[in-house]
Order: C-alpha cells, then sequence, then structure tokens
C-alpha cells in the first residue's frame, strides 16, 4: 500500500469532523511514521507558503522533488495543502503537534526542516518572512542555533556555508572531535537509518545532497589541519 493511499485512509477521518490537526494525534506510531511525516511536510509547506504569501512554480517543483506523487494521488496531497493553508489553526501549532508526534525522533524533526528549506530556497529567492517562519518553526522543534545554521547556510541562496555550522561544532574544536562529529554525521543520514525512523523513501533524494555538504565541510577542516 503506497504512502499516499494511507494519507487518503488517514483524511477519511476528516469526514467525520476532525481537523486537519487532530490527525496528527494518531499518527504517532510506526508505520505511521511514514504517513505523518508526508503529511507534516506538506501541512507546513503550506503554512510557509501562507507566511510567504506566494507558491512559485519552483516551489512546487521542488516539492515533487522530495515526494513523488503519482498522477492518482494528487487529490490526496491537494487536499493536505488545502486543508492546512485554510485551517485557522496557526502554523506554530502545527509545528507543535508535529514536534509531539516526534518527541522520539530529533534527526526526523531535521530531516522535516531540511526539507522545508529545500522547498523554500527552490525559487533562489529564501524572504525574510520564511527565514522567520523556518527560525520559529526550528525552535519548536527544539533545534539548535548551530543546527539551525548549517541547515541554513547550506540552502539559503546568499549564505557562505560554514564548515563547522555544516558539522555542528564551534571553532576551535579539536580536529579528532570534529572527525568524530563528521562520522556521527555520516552514519546518521545512511539511508538505512533515514527509512527506520520514518522518512518516505522519495525524501532520501534529500541525503544525497546533505552526505555530499557533510563531507565538504570536513574536506574543507581537514585541509585546515595539513596546511
Amino acid at each position: 500500500m503506497s504512502v499516499w493511499t494511507r494519507i487518503s485512509e488517514a483524511l477519511a477521518a476528516l469526514a467525520k469532523g476532525e481537523g486537519l490537526a487532530a490527525v496528527f494525534e494518531r499518527l504517532r506510531t510506526p508505520p505511521e511514521r511514514t504517513v505523518a511525516f508526508t503529511i507534516a511536510a506538506i501541512a507546513l509547506s503550506a503554512k510557509m507558503a501562507k507566511a510567504d504569501g506566494r507558491v512559485t512554480r519552483d516551489e512546487v517543483r521542488a516539492f515533487r522533488e522530495v515526494f513523488a506523487i503519482p498522477p492518482e494521488d494528487e487529490p490526496a496531497a491537494a487536499r493536505v495543502y488545502n486543508l492546512a493553508r485554510e485551517d485557522v489553526a496557526g502554523f506554530d501549532d502545527y509545528a507543535r503537534r508535529i514536534a509531539r508526534m516526534f518527541d522520539d525522533g530529533h534527526q526526523t524533526l531535521l530531516d522535516l526542516i531540511e526539507g522545508l528549506f529545500h522547498i523554500a530556497a527552490a525559487d533562489g529567492h529564501y524572504h525574510d518572512a520564511e527565514d522567520a517562519f523556518l527560525a520559529e518553526v526550528a525552535a519548536i522543534f527544539g533545534l539548535s542555533d548551530c543546527e539551525f545554521r548549517g541547515i541554513r547556510a547550506r540552502y539559503a541562496p546568499d549564505a557562505d556555508p560554514d564548515p563547522y555550522d555544516v558539522l555542528g561544532v564551534t571553532r576551535g574544536t579539536h580536529v579528532d572531535e570534529v572527525r568524530a562529529a563528521w562520522r556521527r554525521l555520516v552514519r546518521e543520514h545512511h539511508p538505512d537509518r533515514m527509512i527506520a525512523r520514518g522518512v518516505p523513501d522519495e525524501a532520501l533524494k534529500l541525503a544525497q545532497a546533505r552526505m555530499a555538504a557533510i563531507n565538504r565541510a570536513w574536506d574543507e577542516i581537514a585541509r585546515e589541519h595539513t596546511l
């Protein structure tokens, strides 16, 4: 059964009068985690578009790069998106519910924030409203300033990625500790681990760019210590 079929089944509860936010509360355990992740990504993307005030073709294309939506399942995805845009609940309420849903999966919340960054930066214009939105969502998710800066540096068009931010360490950290952080990140972003924490197969595409950035950051730092 595809994730989109399961999303359609989850949305069937809305016919009984439940709001979209309430659906999150019933998707806390595997195998519903993949469904929950996808619904959360769609809902927060809709809220982010509302904060920004527009939805560009590039952002739609970016979403499709993360989530492959078969033509027959587009109505389900569109329904989630429109429900989130029209829901009077604020994005902060959504973010808190999603944080509770993944309260044992900090890395999953990082995956979700990264997907939102990918969509926000797709049109080459990372707006102040998007930055404020993502910063508040990241804070609700419990991301550290260093984690947020590391993701932002890789996606904001005008950002110059700091390799130490990308690896989640501070300048002055001993090179052995930096190497250990790099190896830990490589392990954490292995596709098998991402699947285990409920990330859809489609979203694994983000891991390729992330791993490239992680390895590039380590190479840059390693060169500093061999000069």
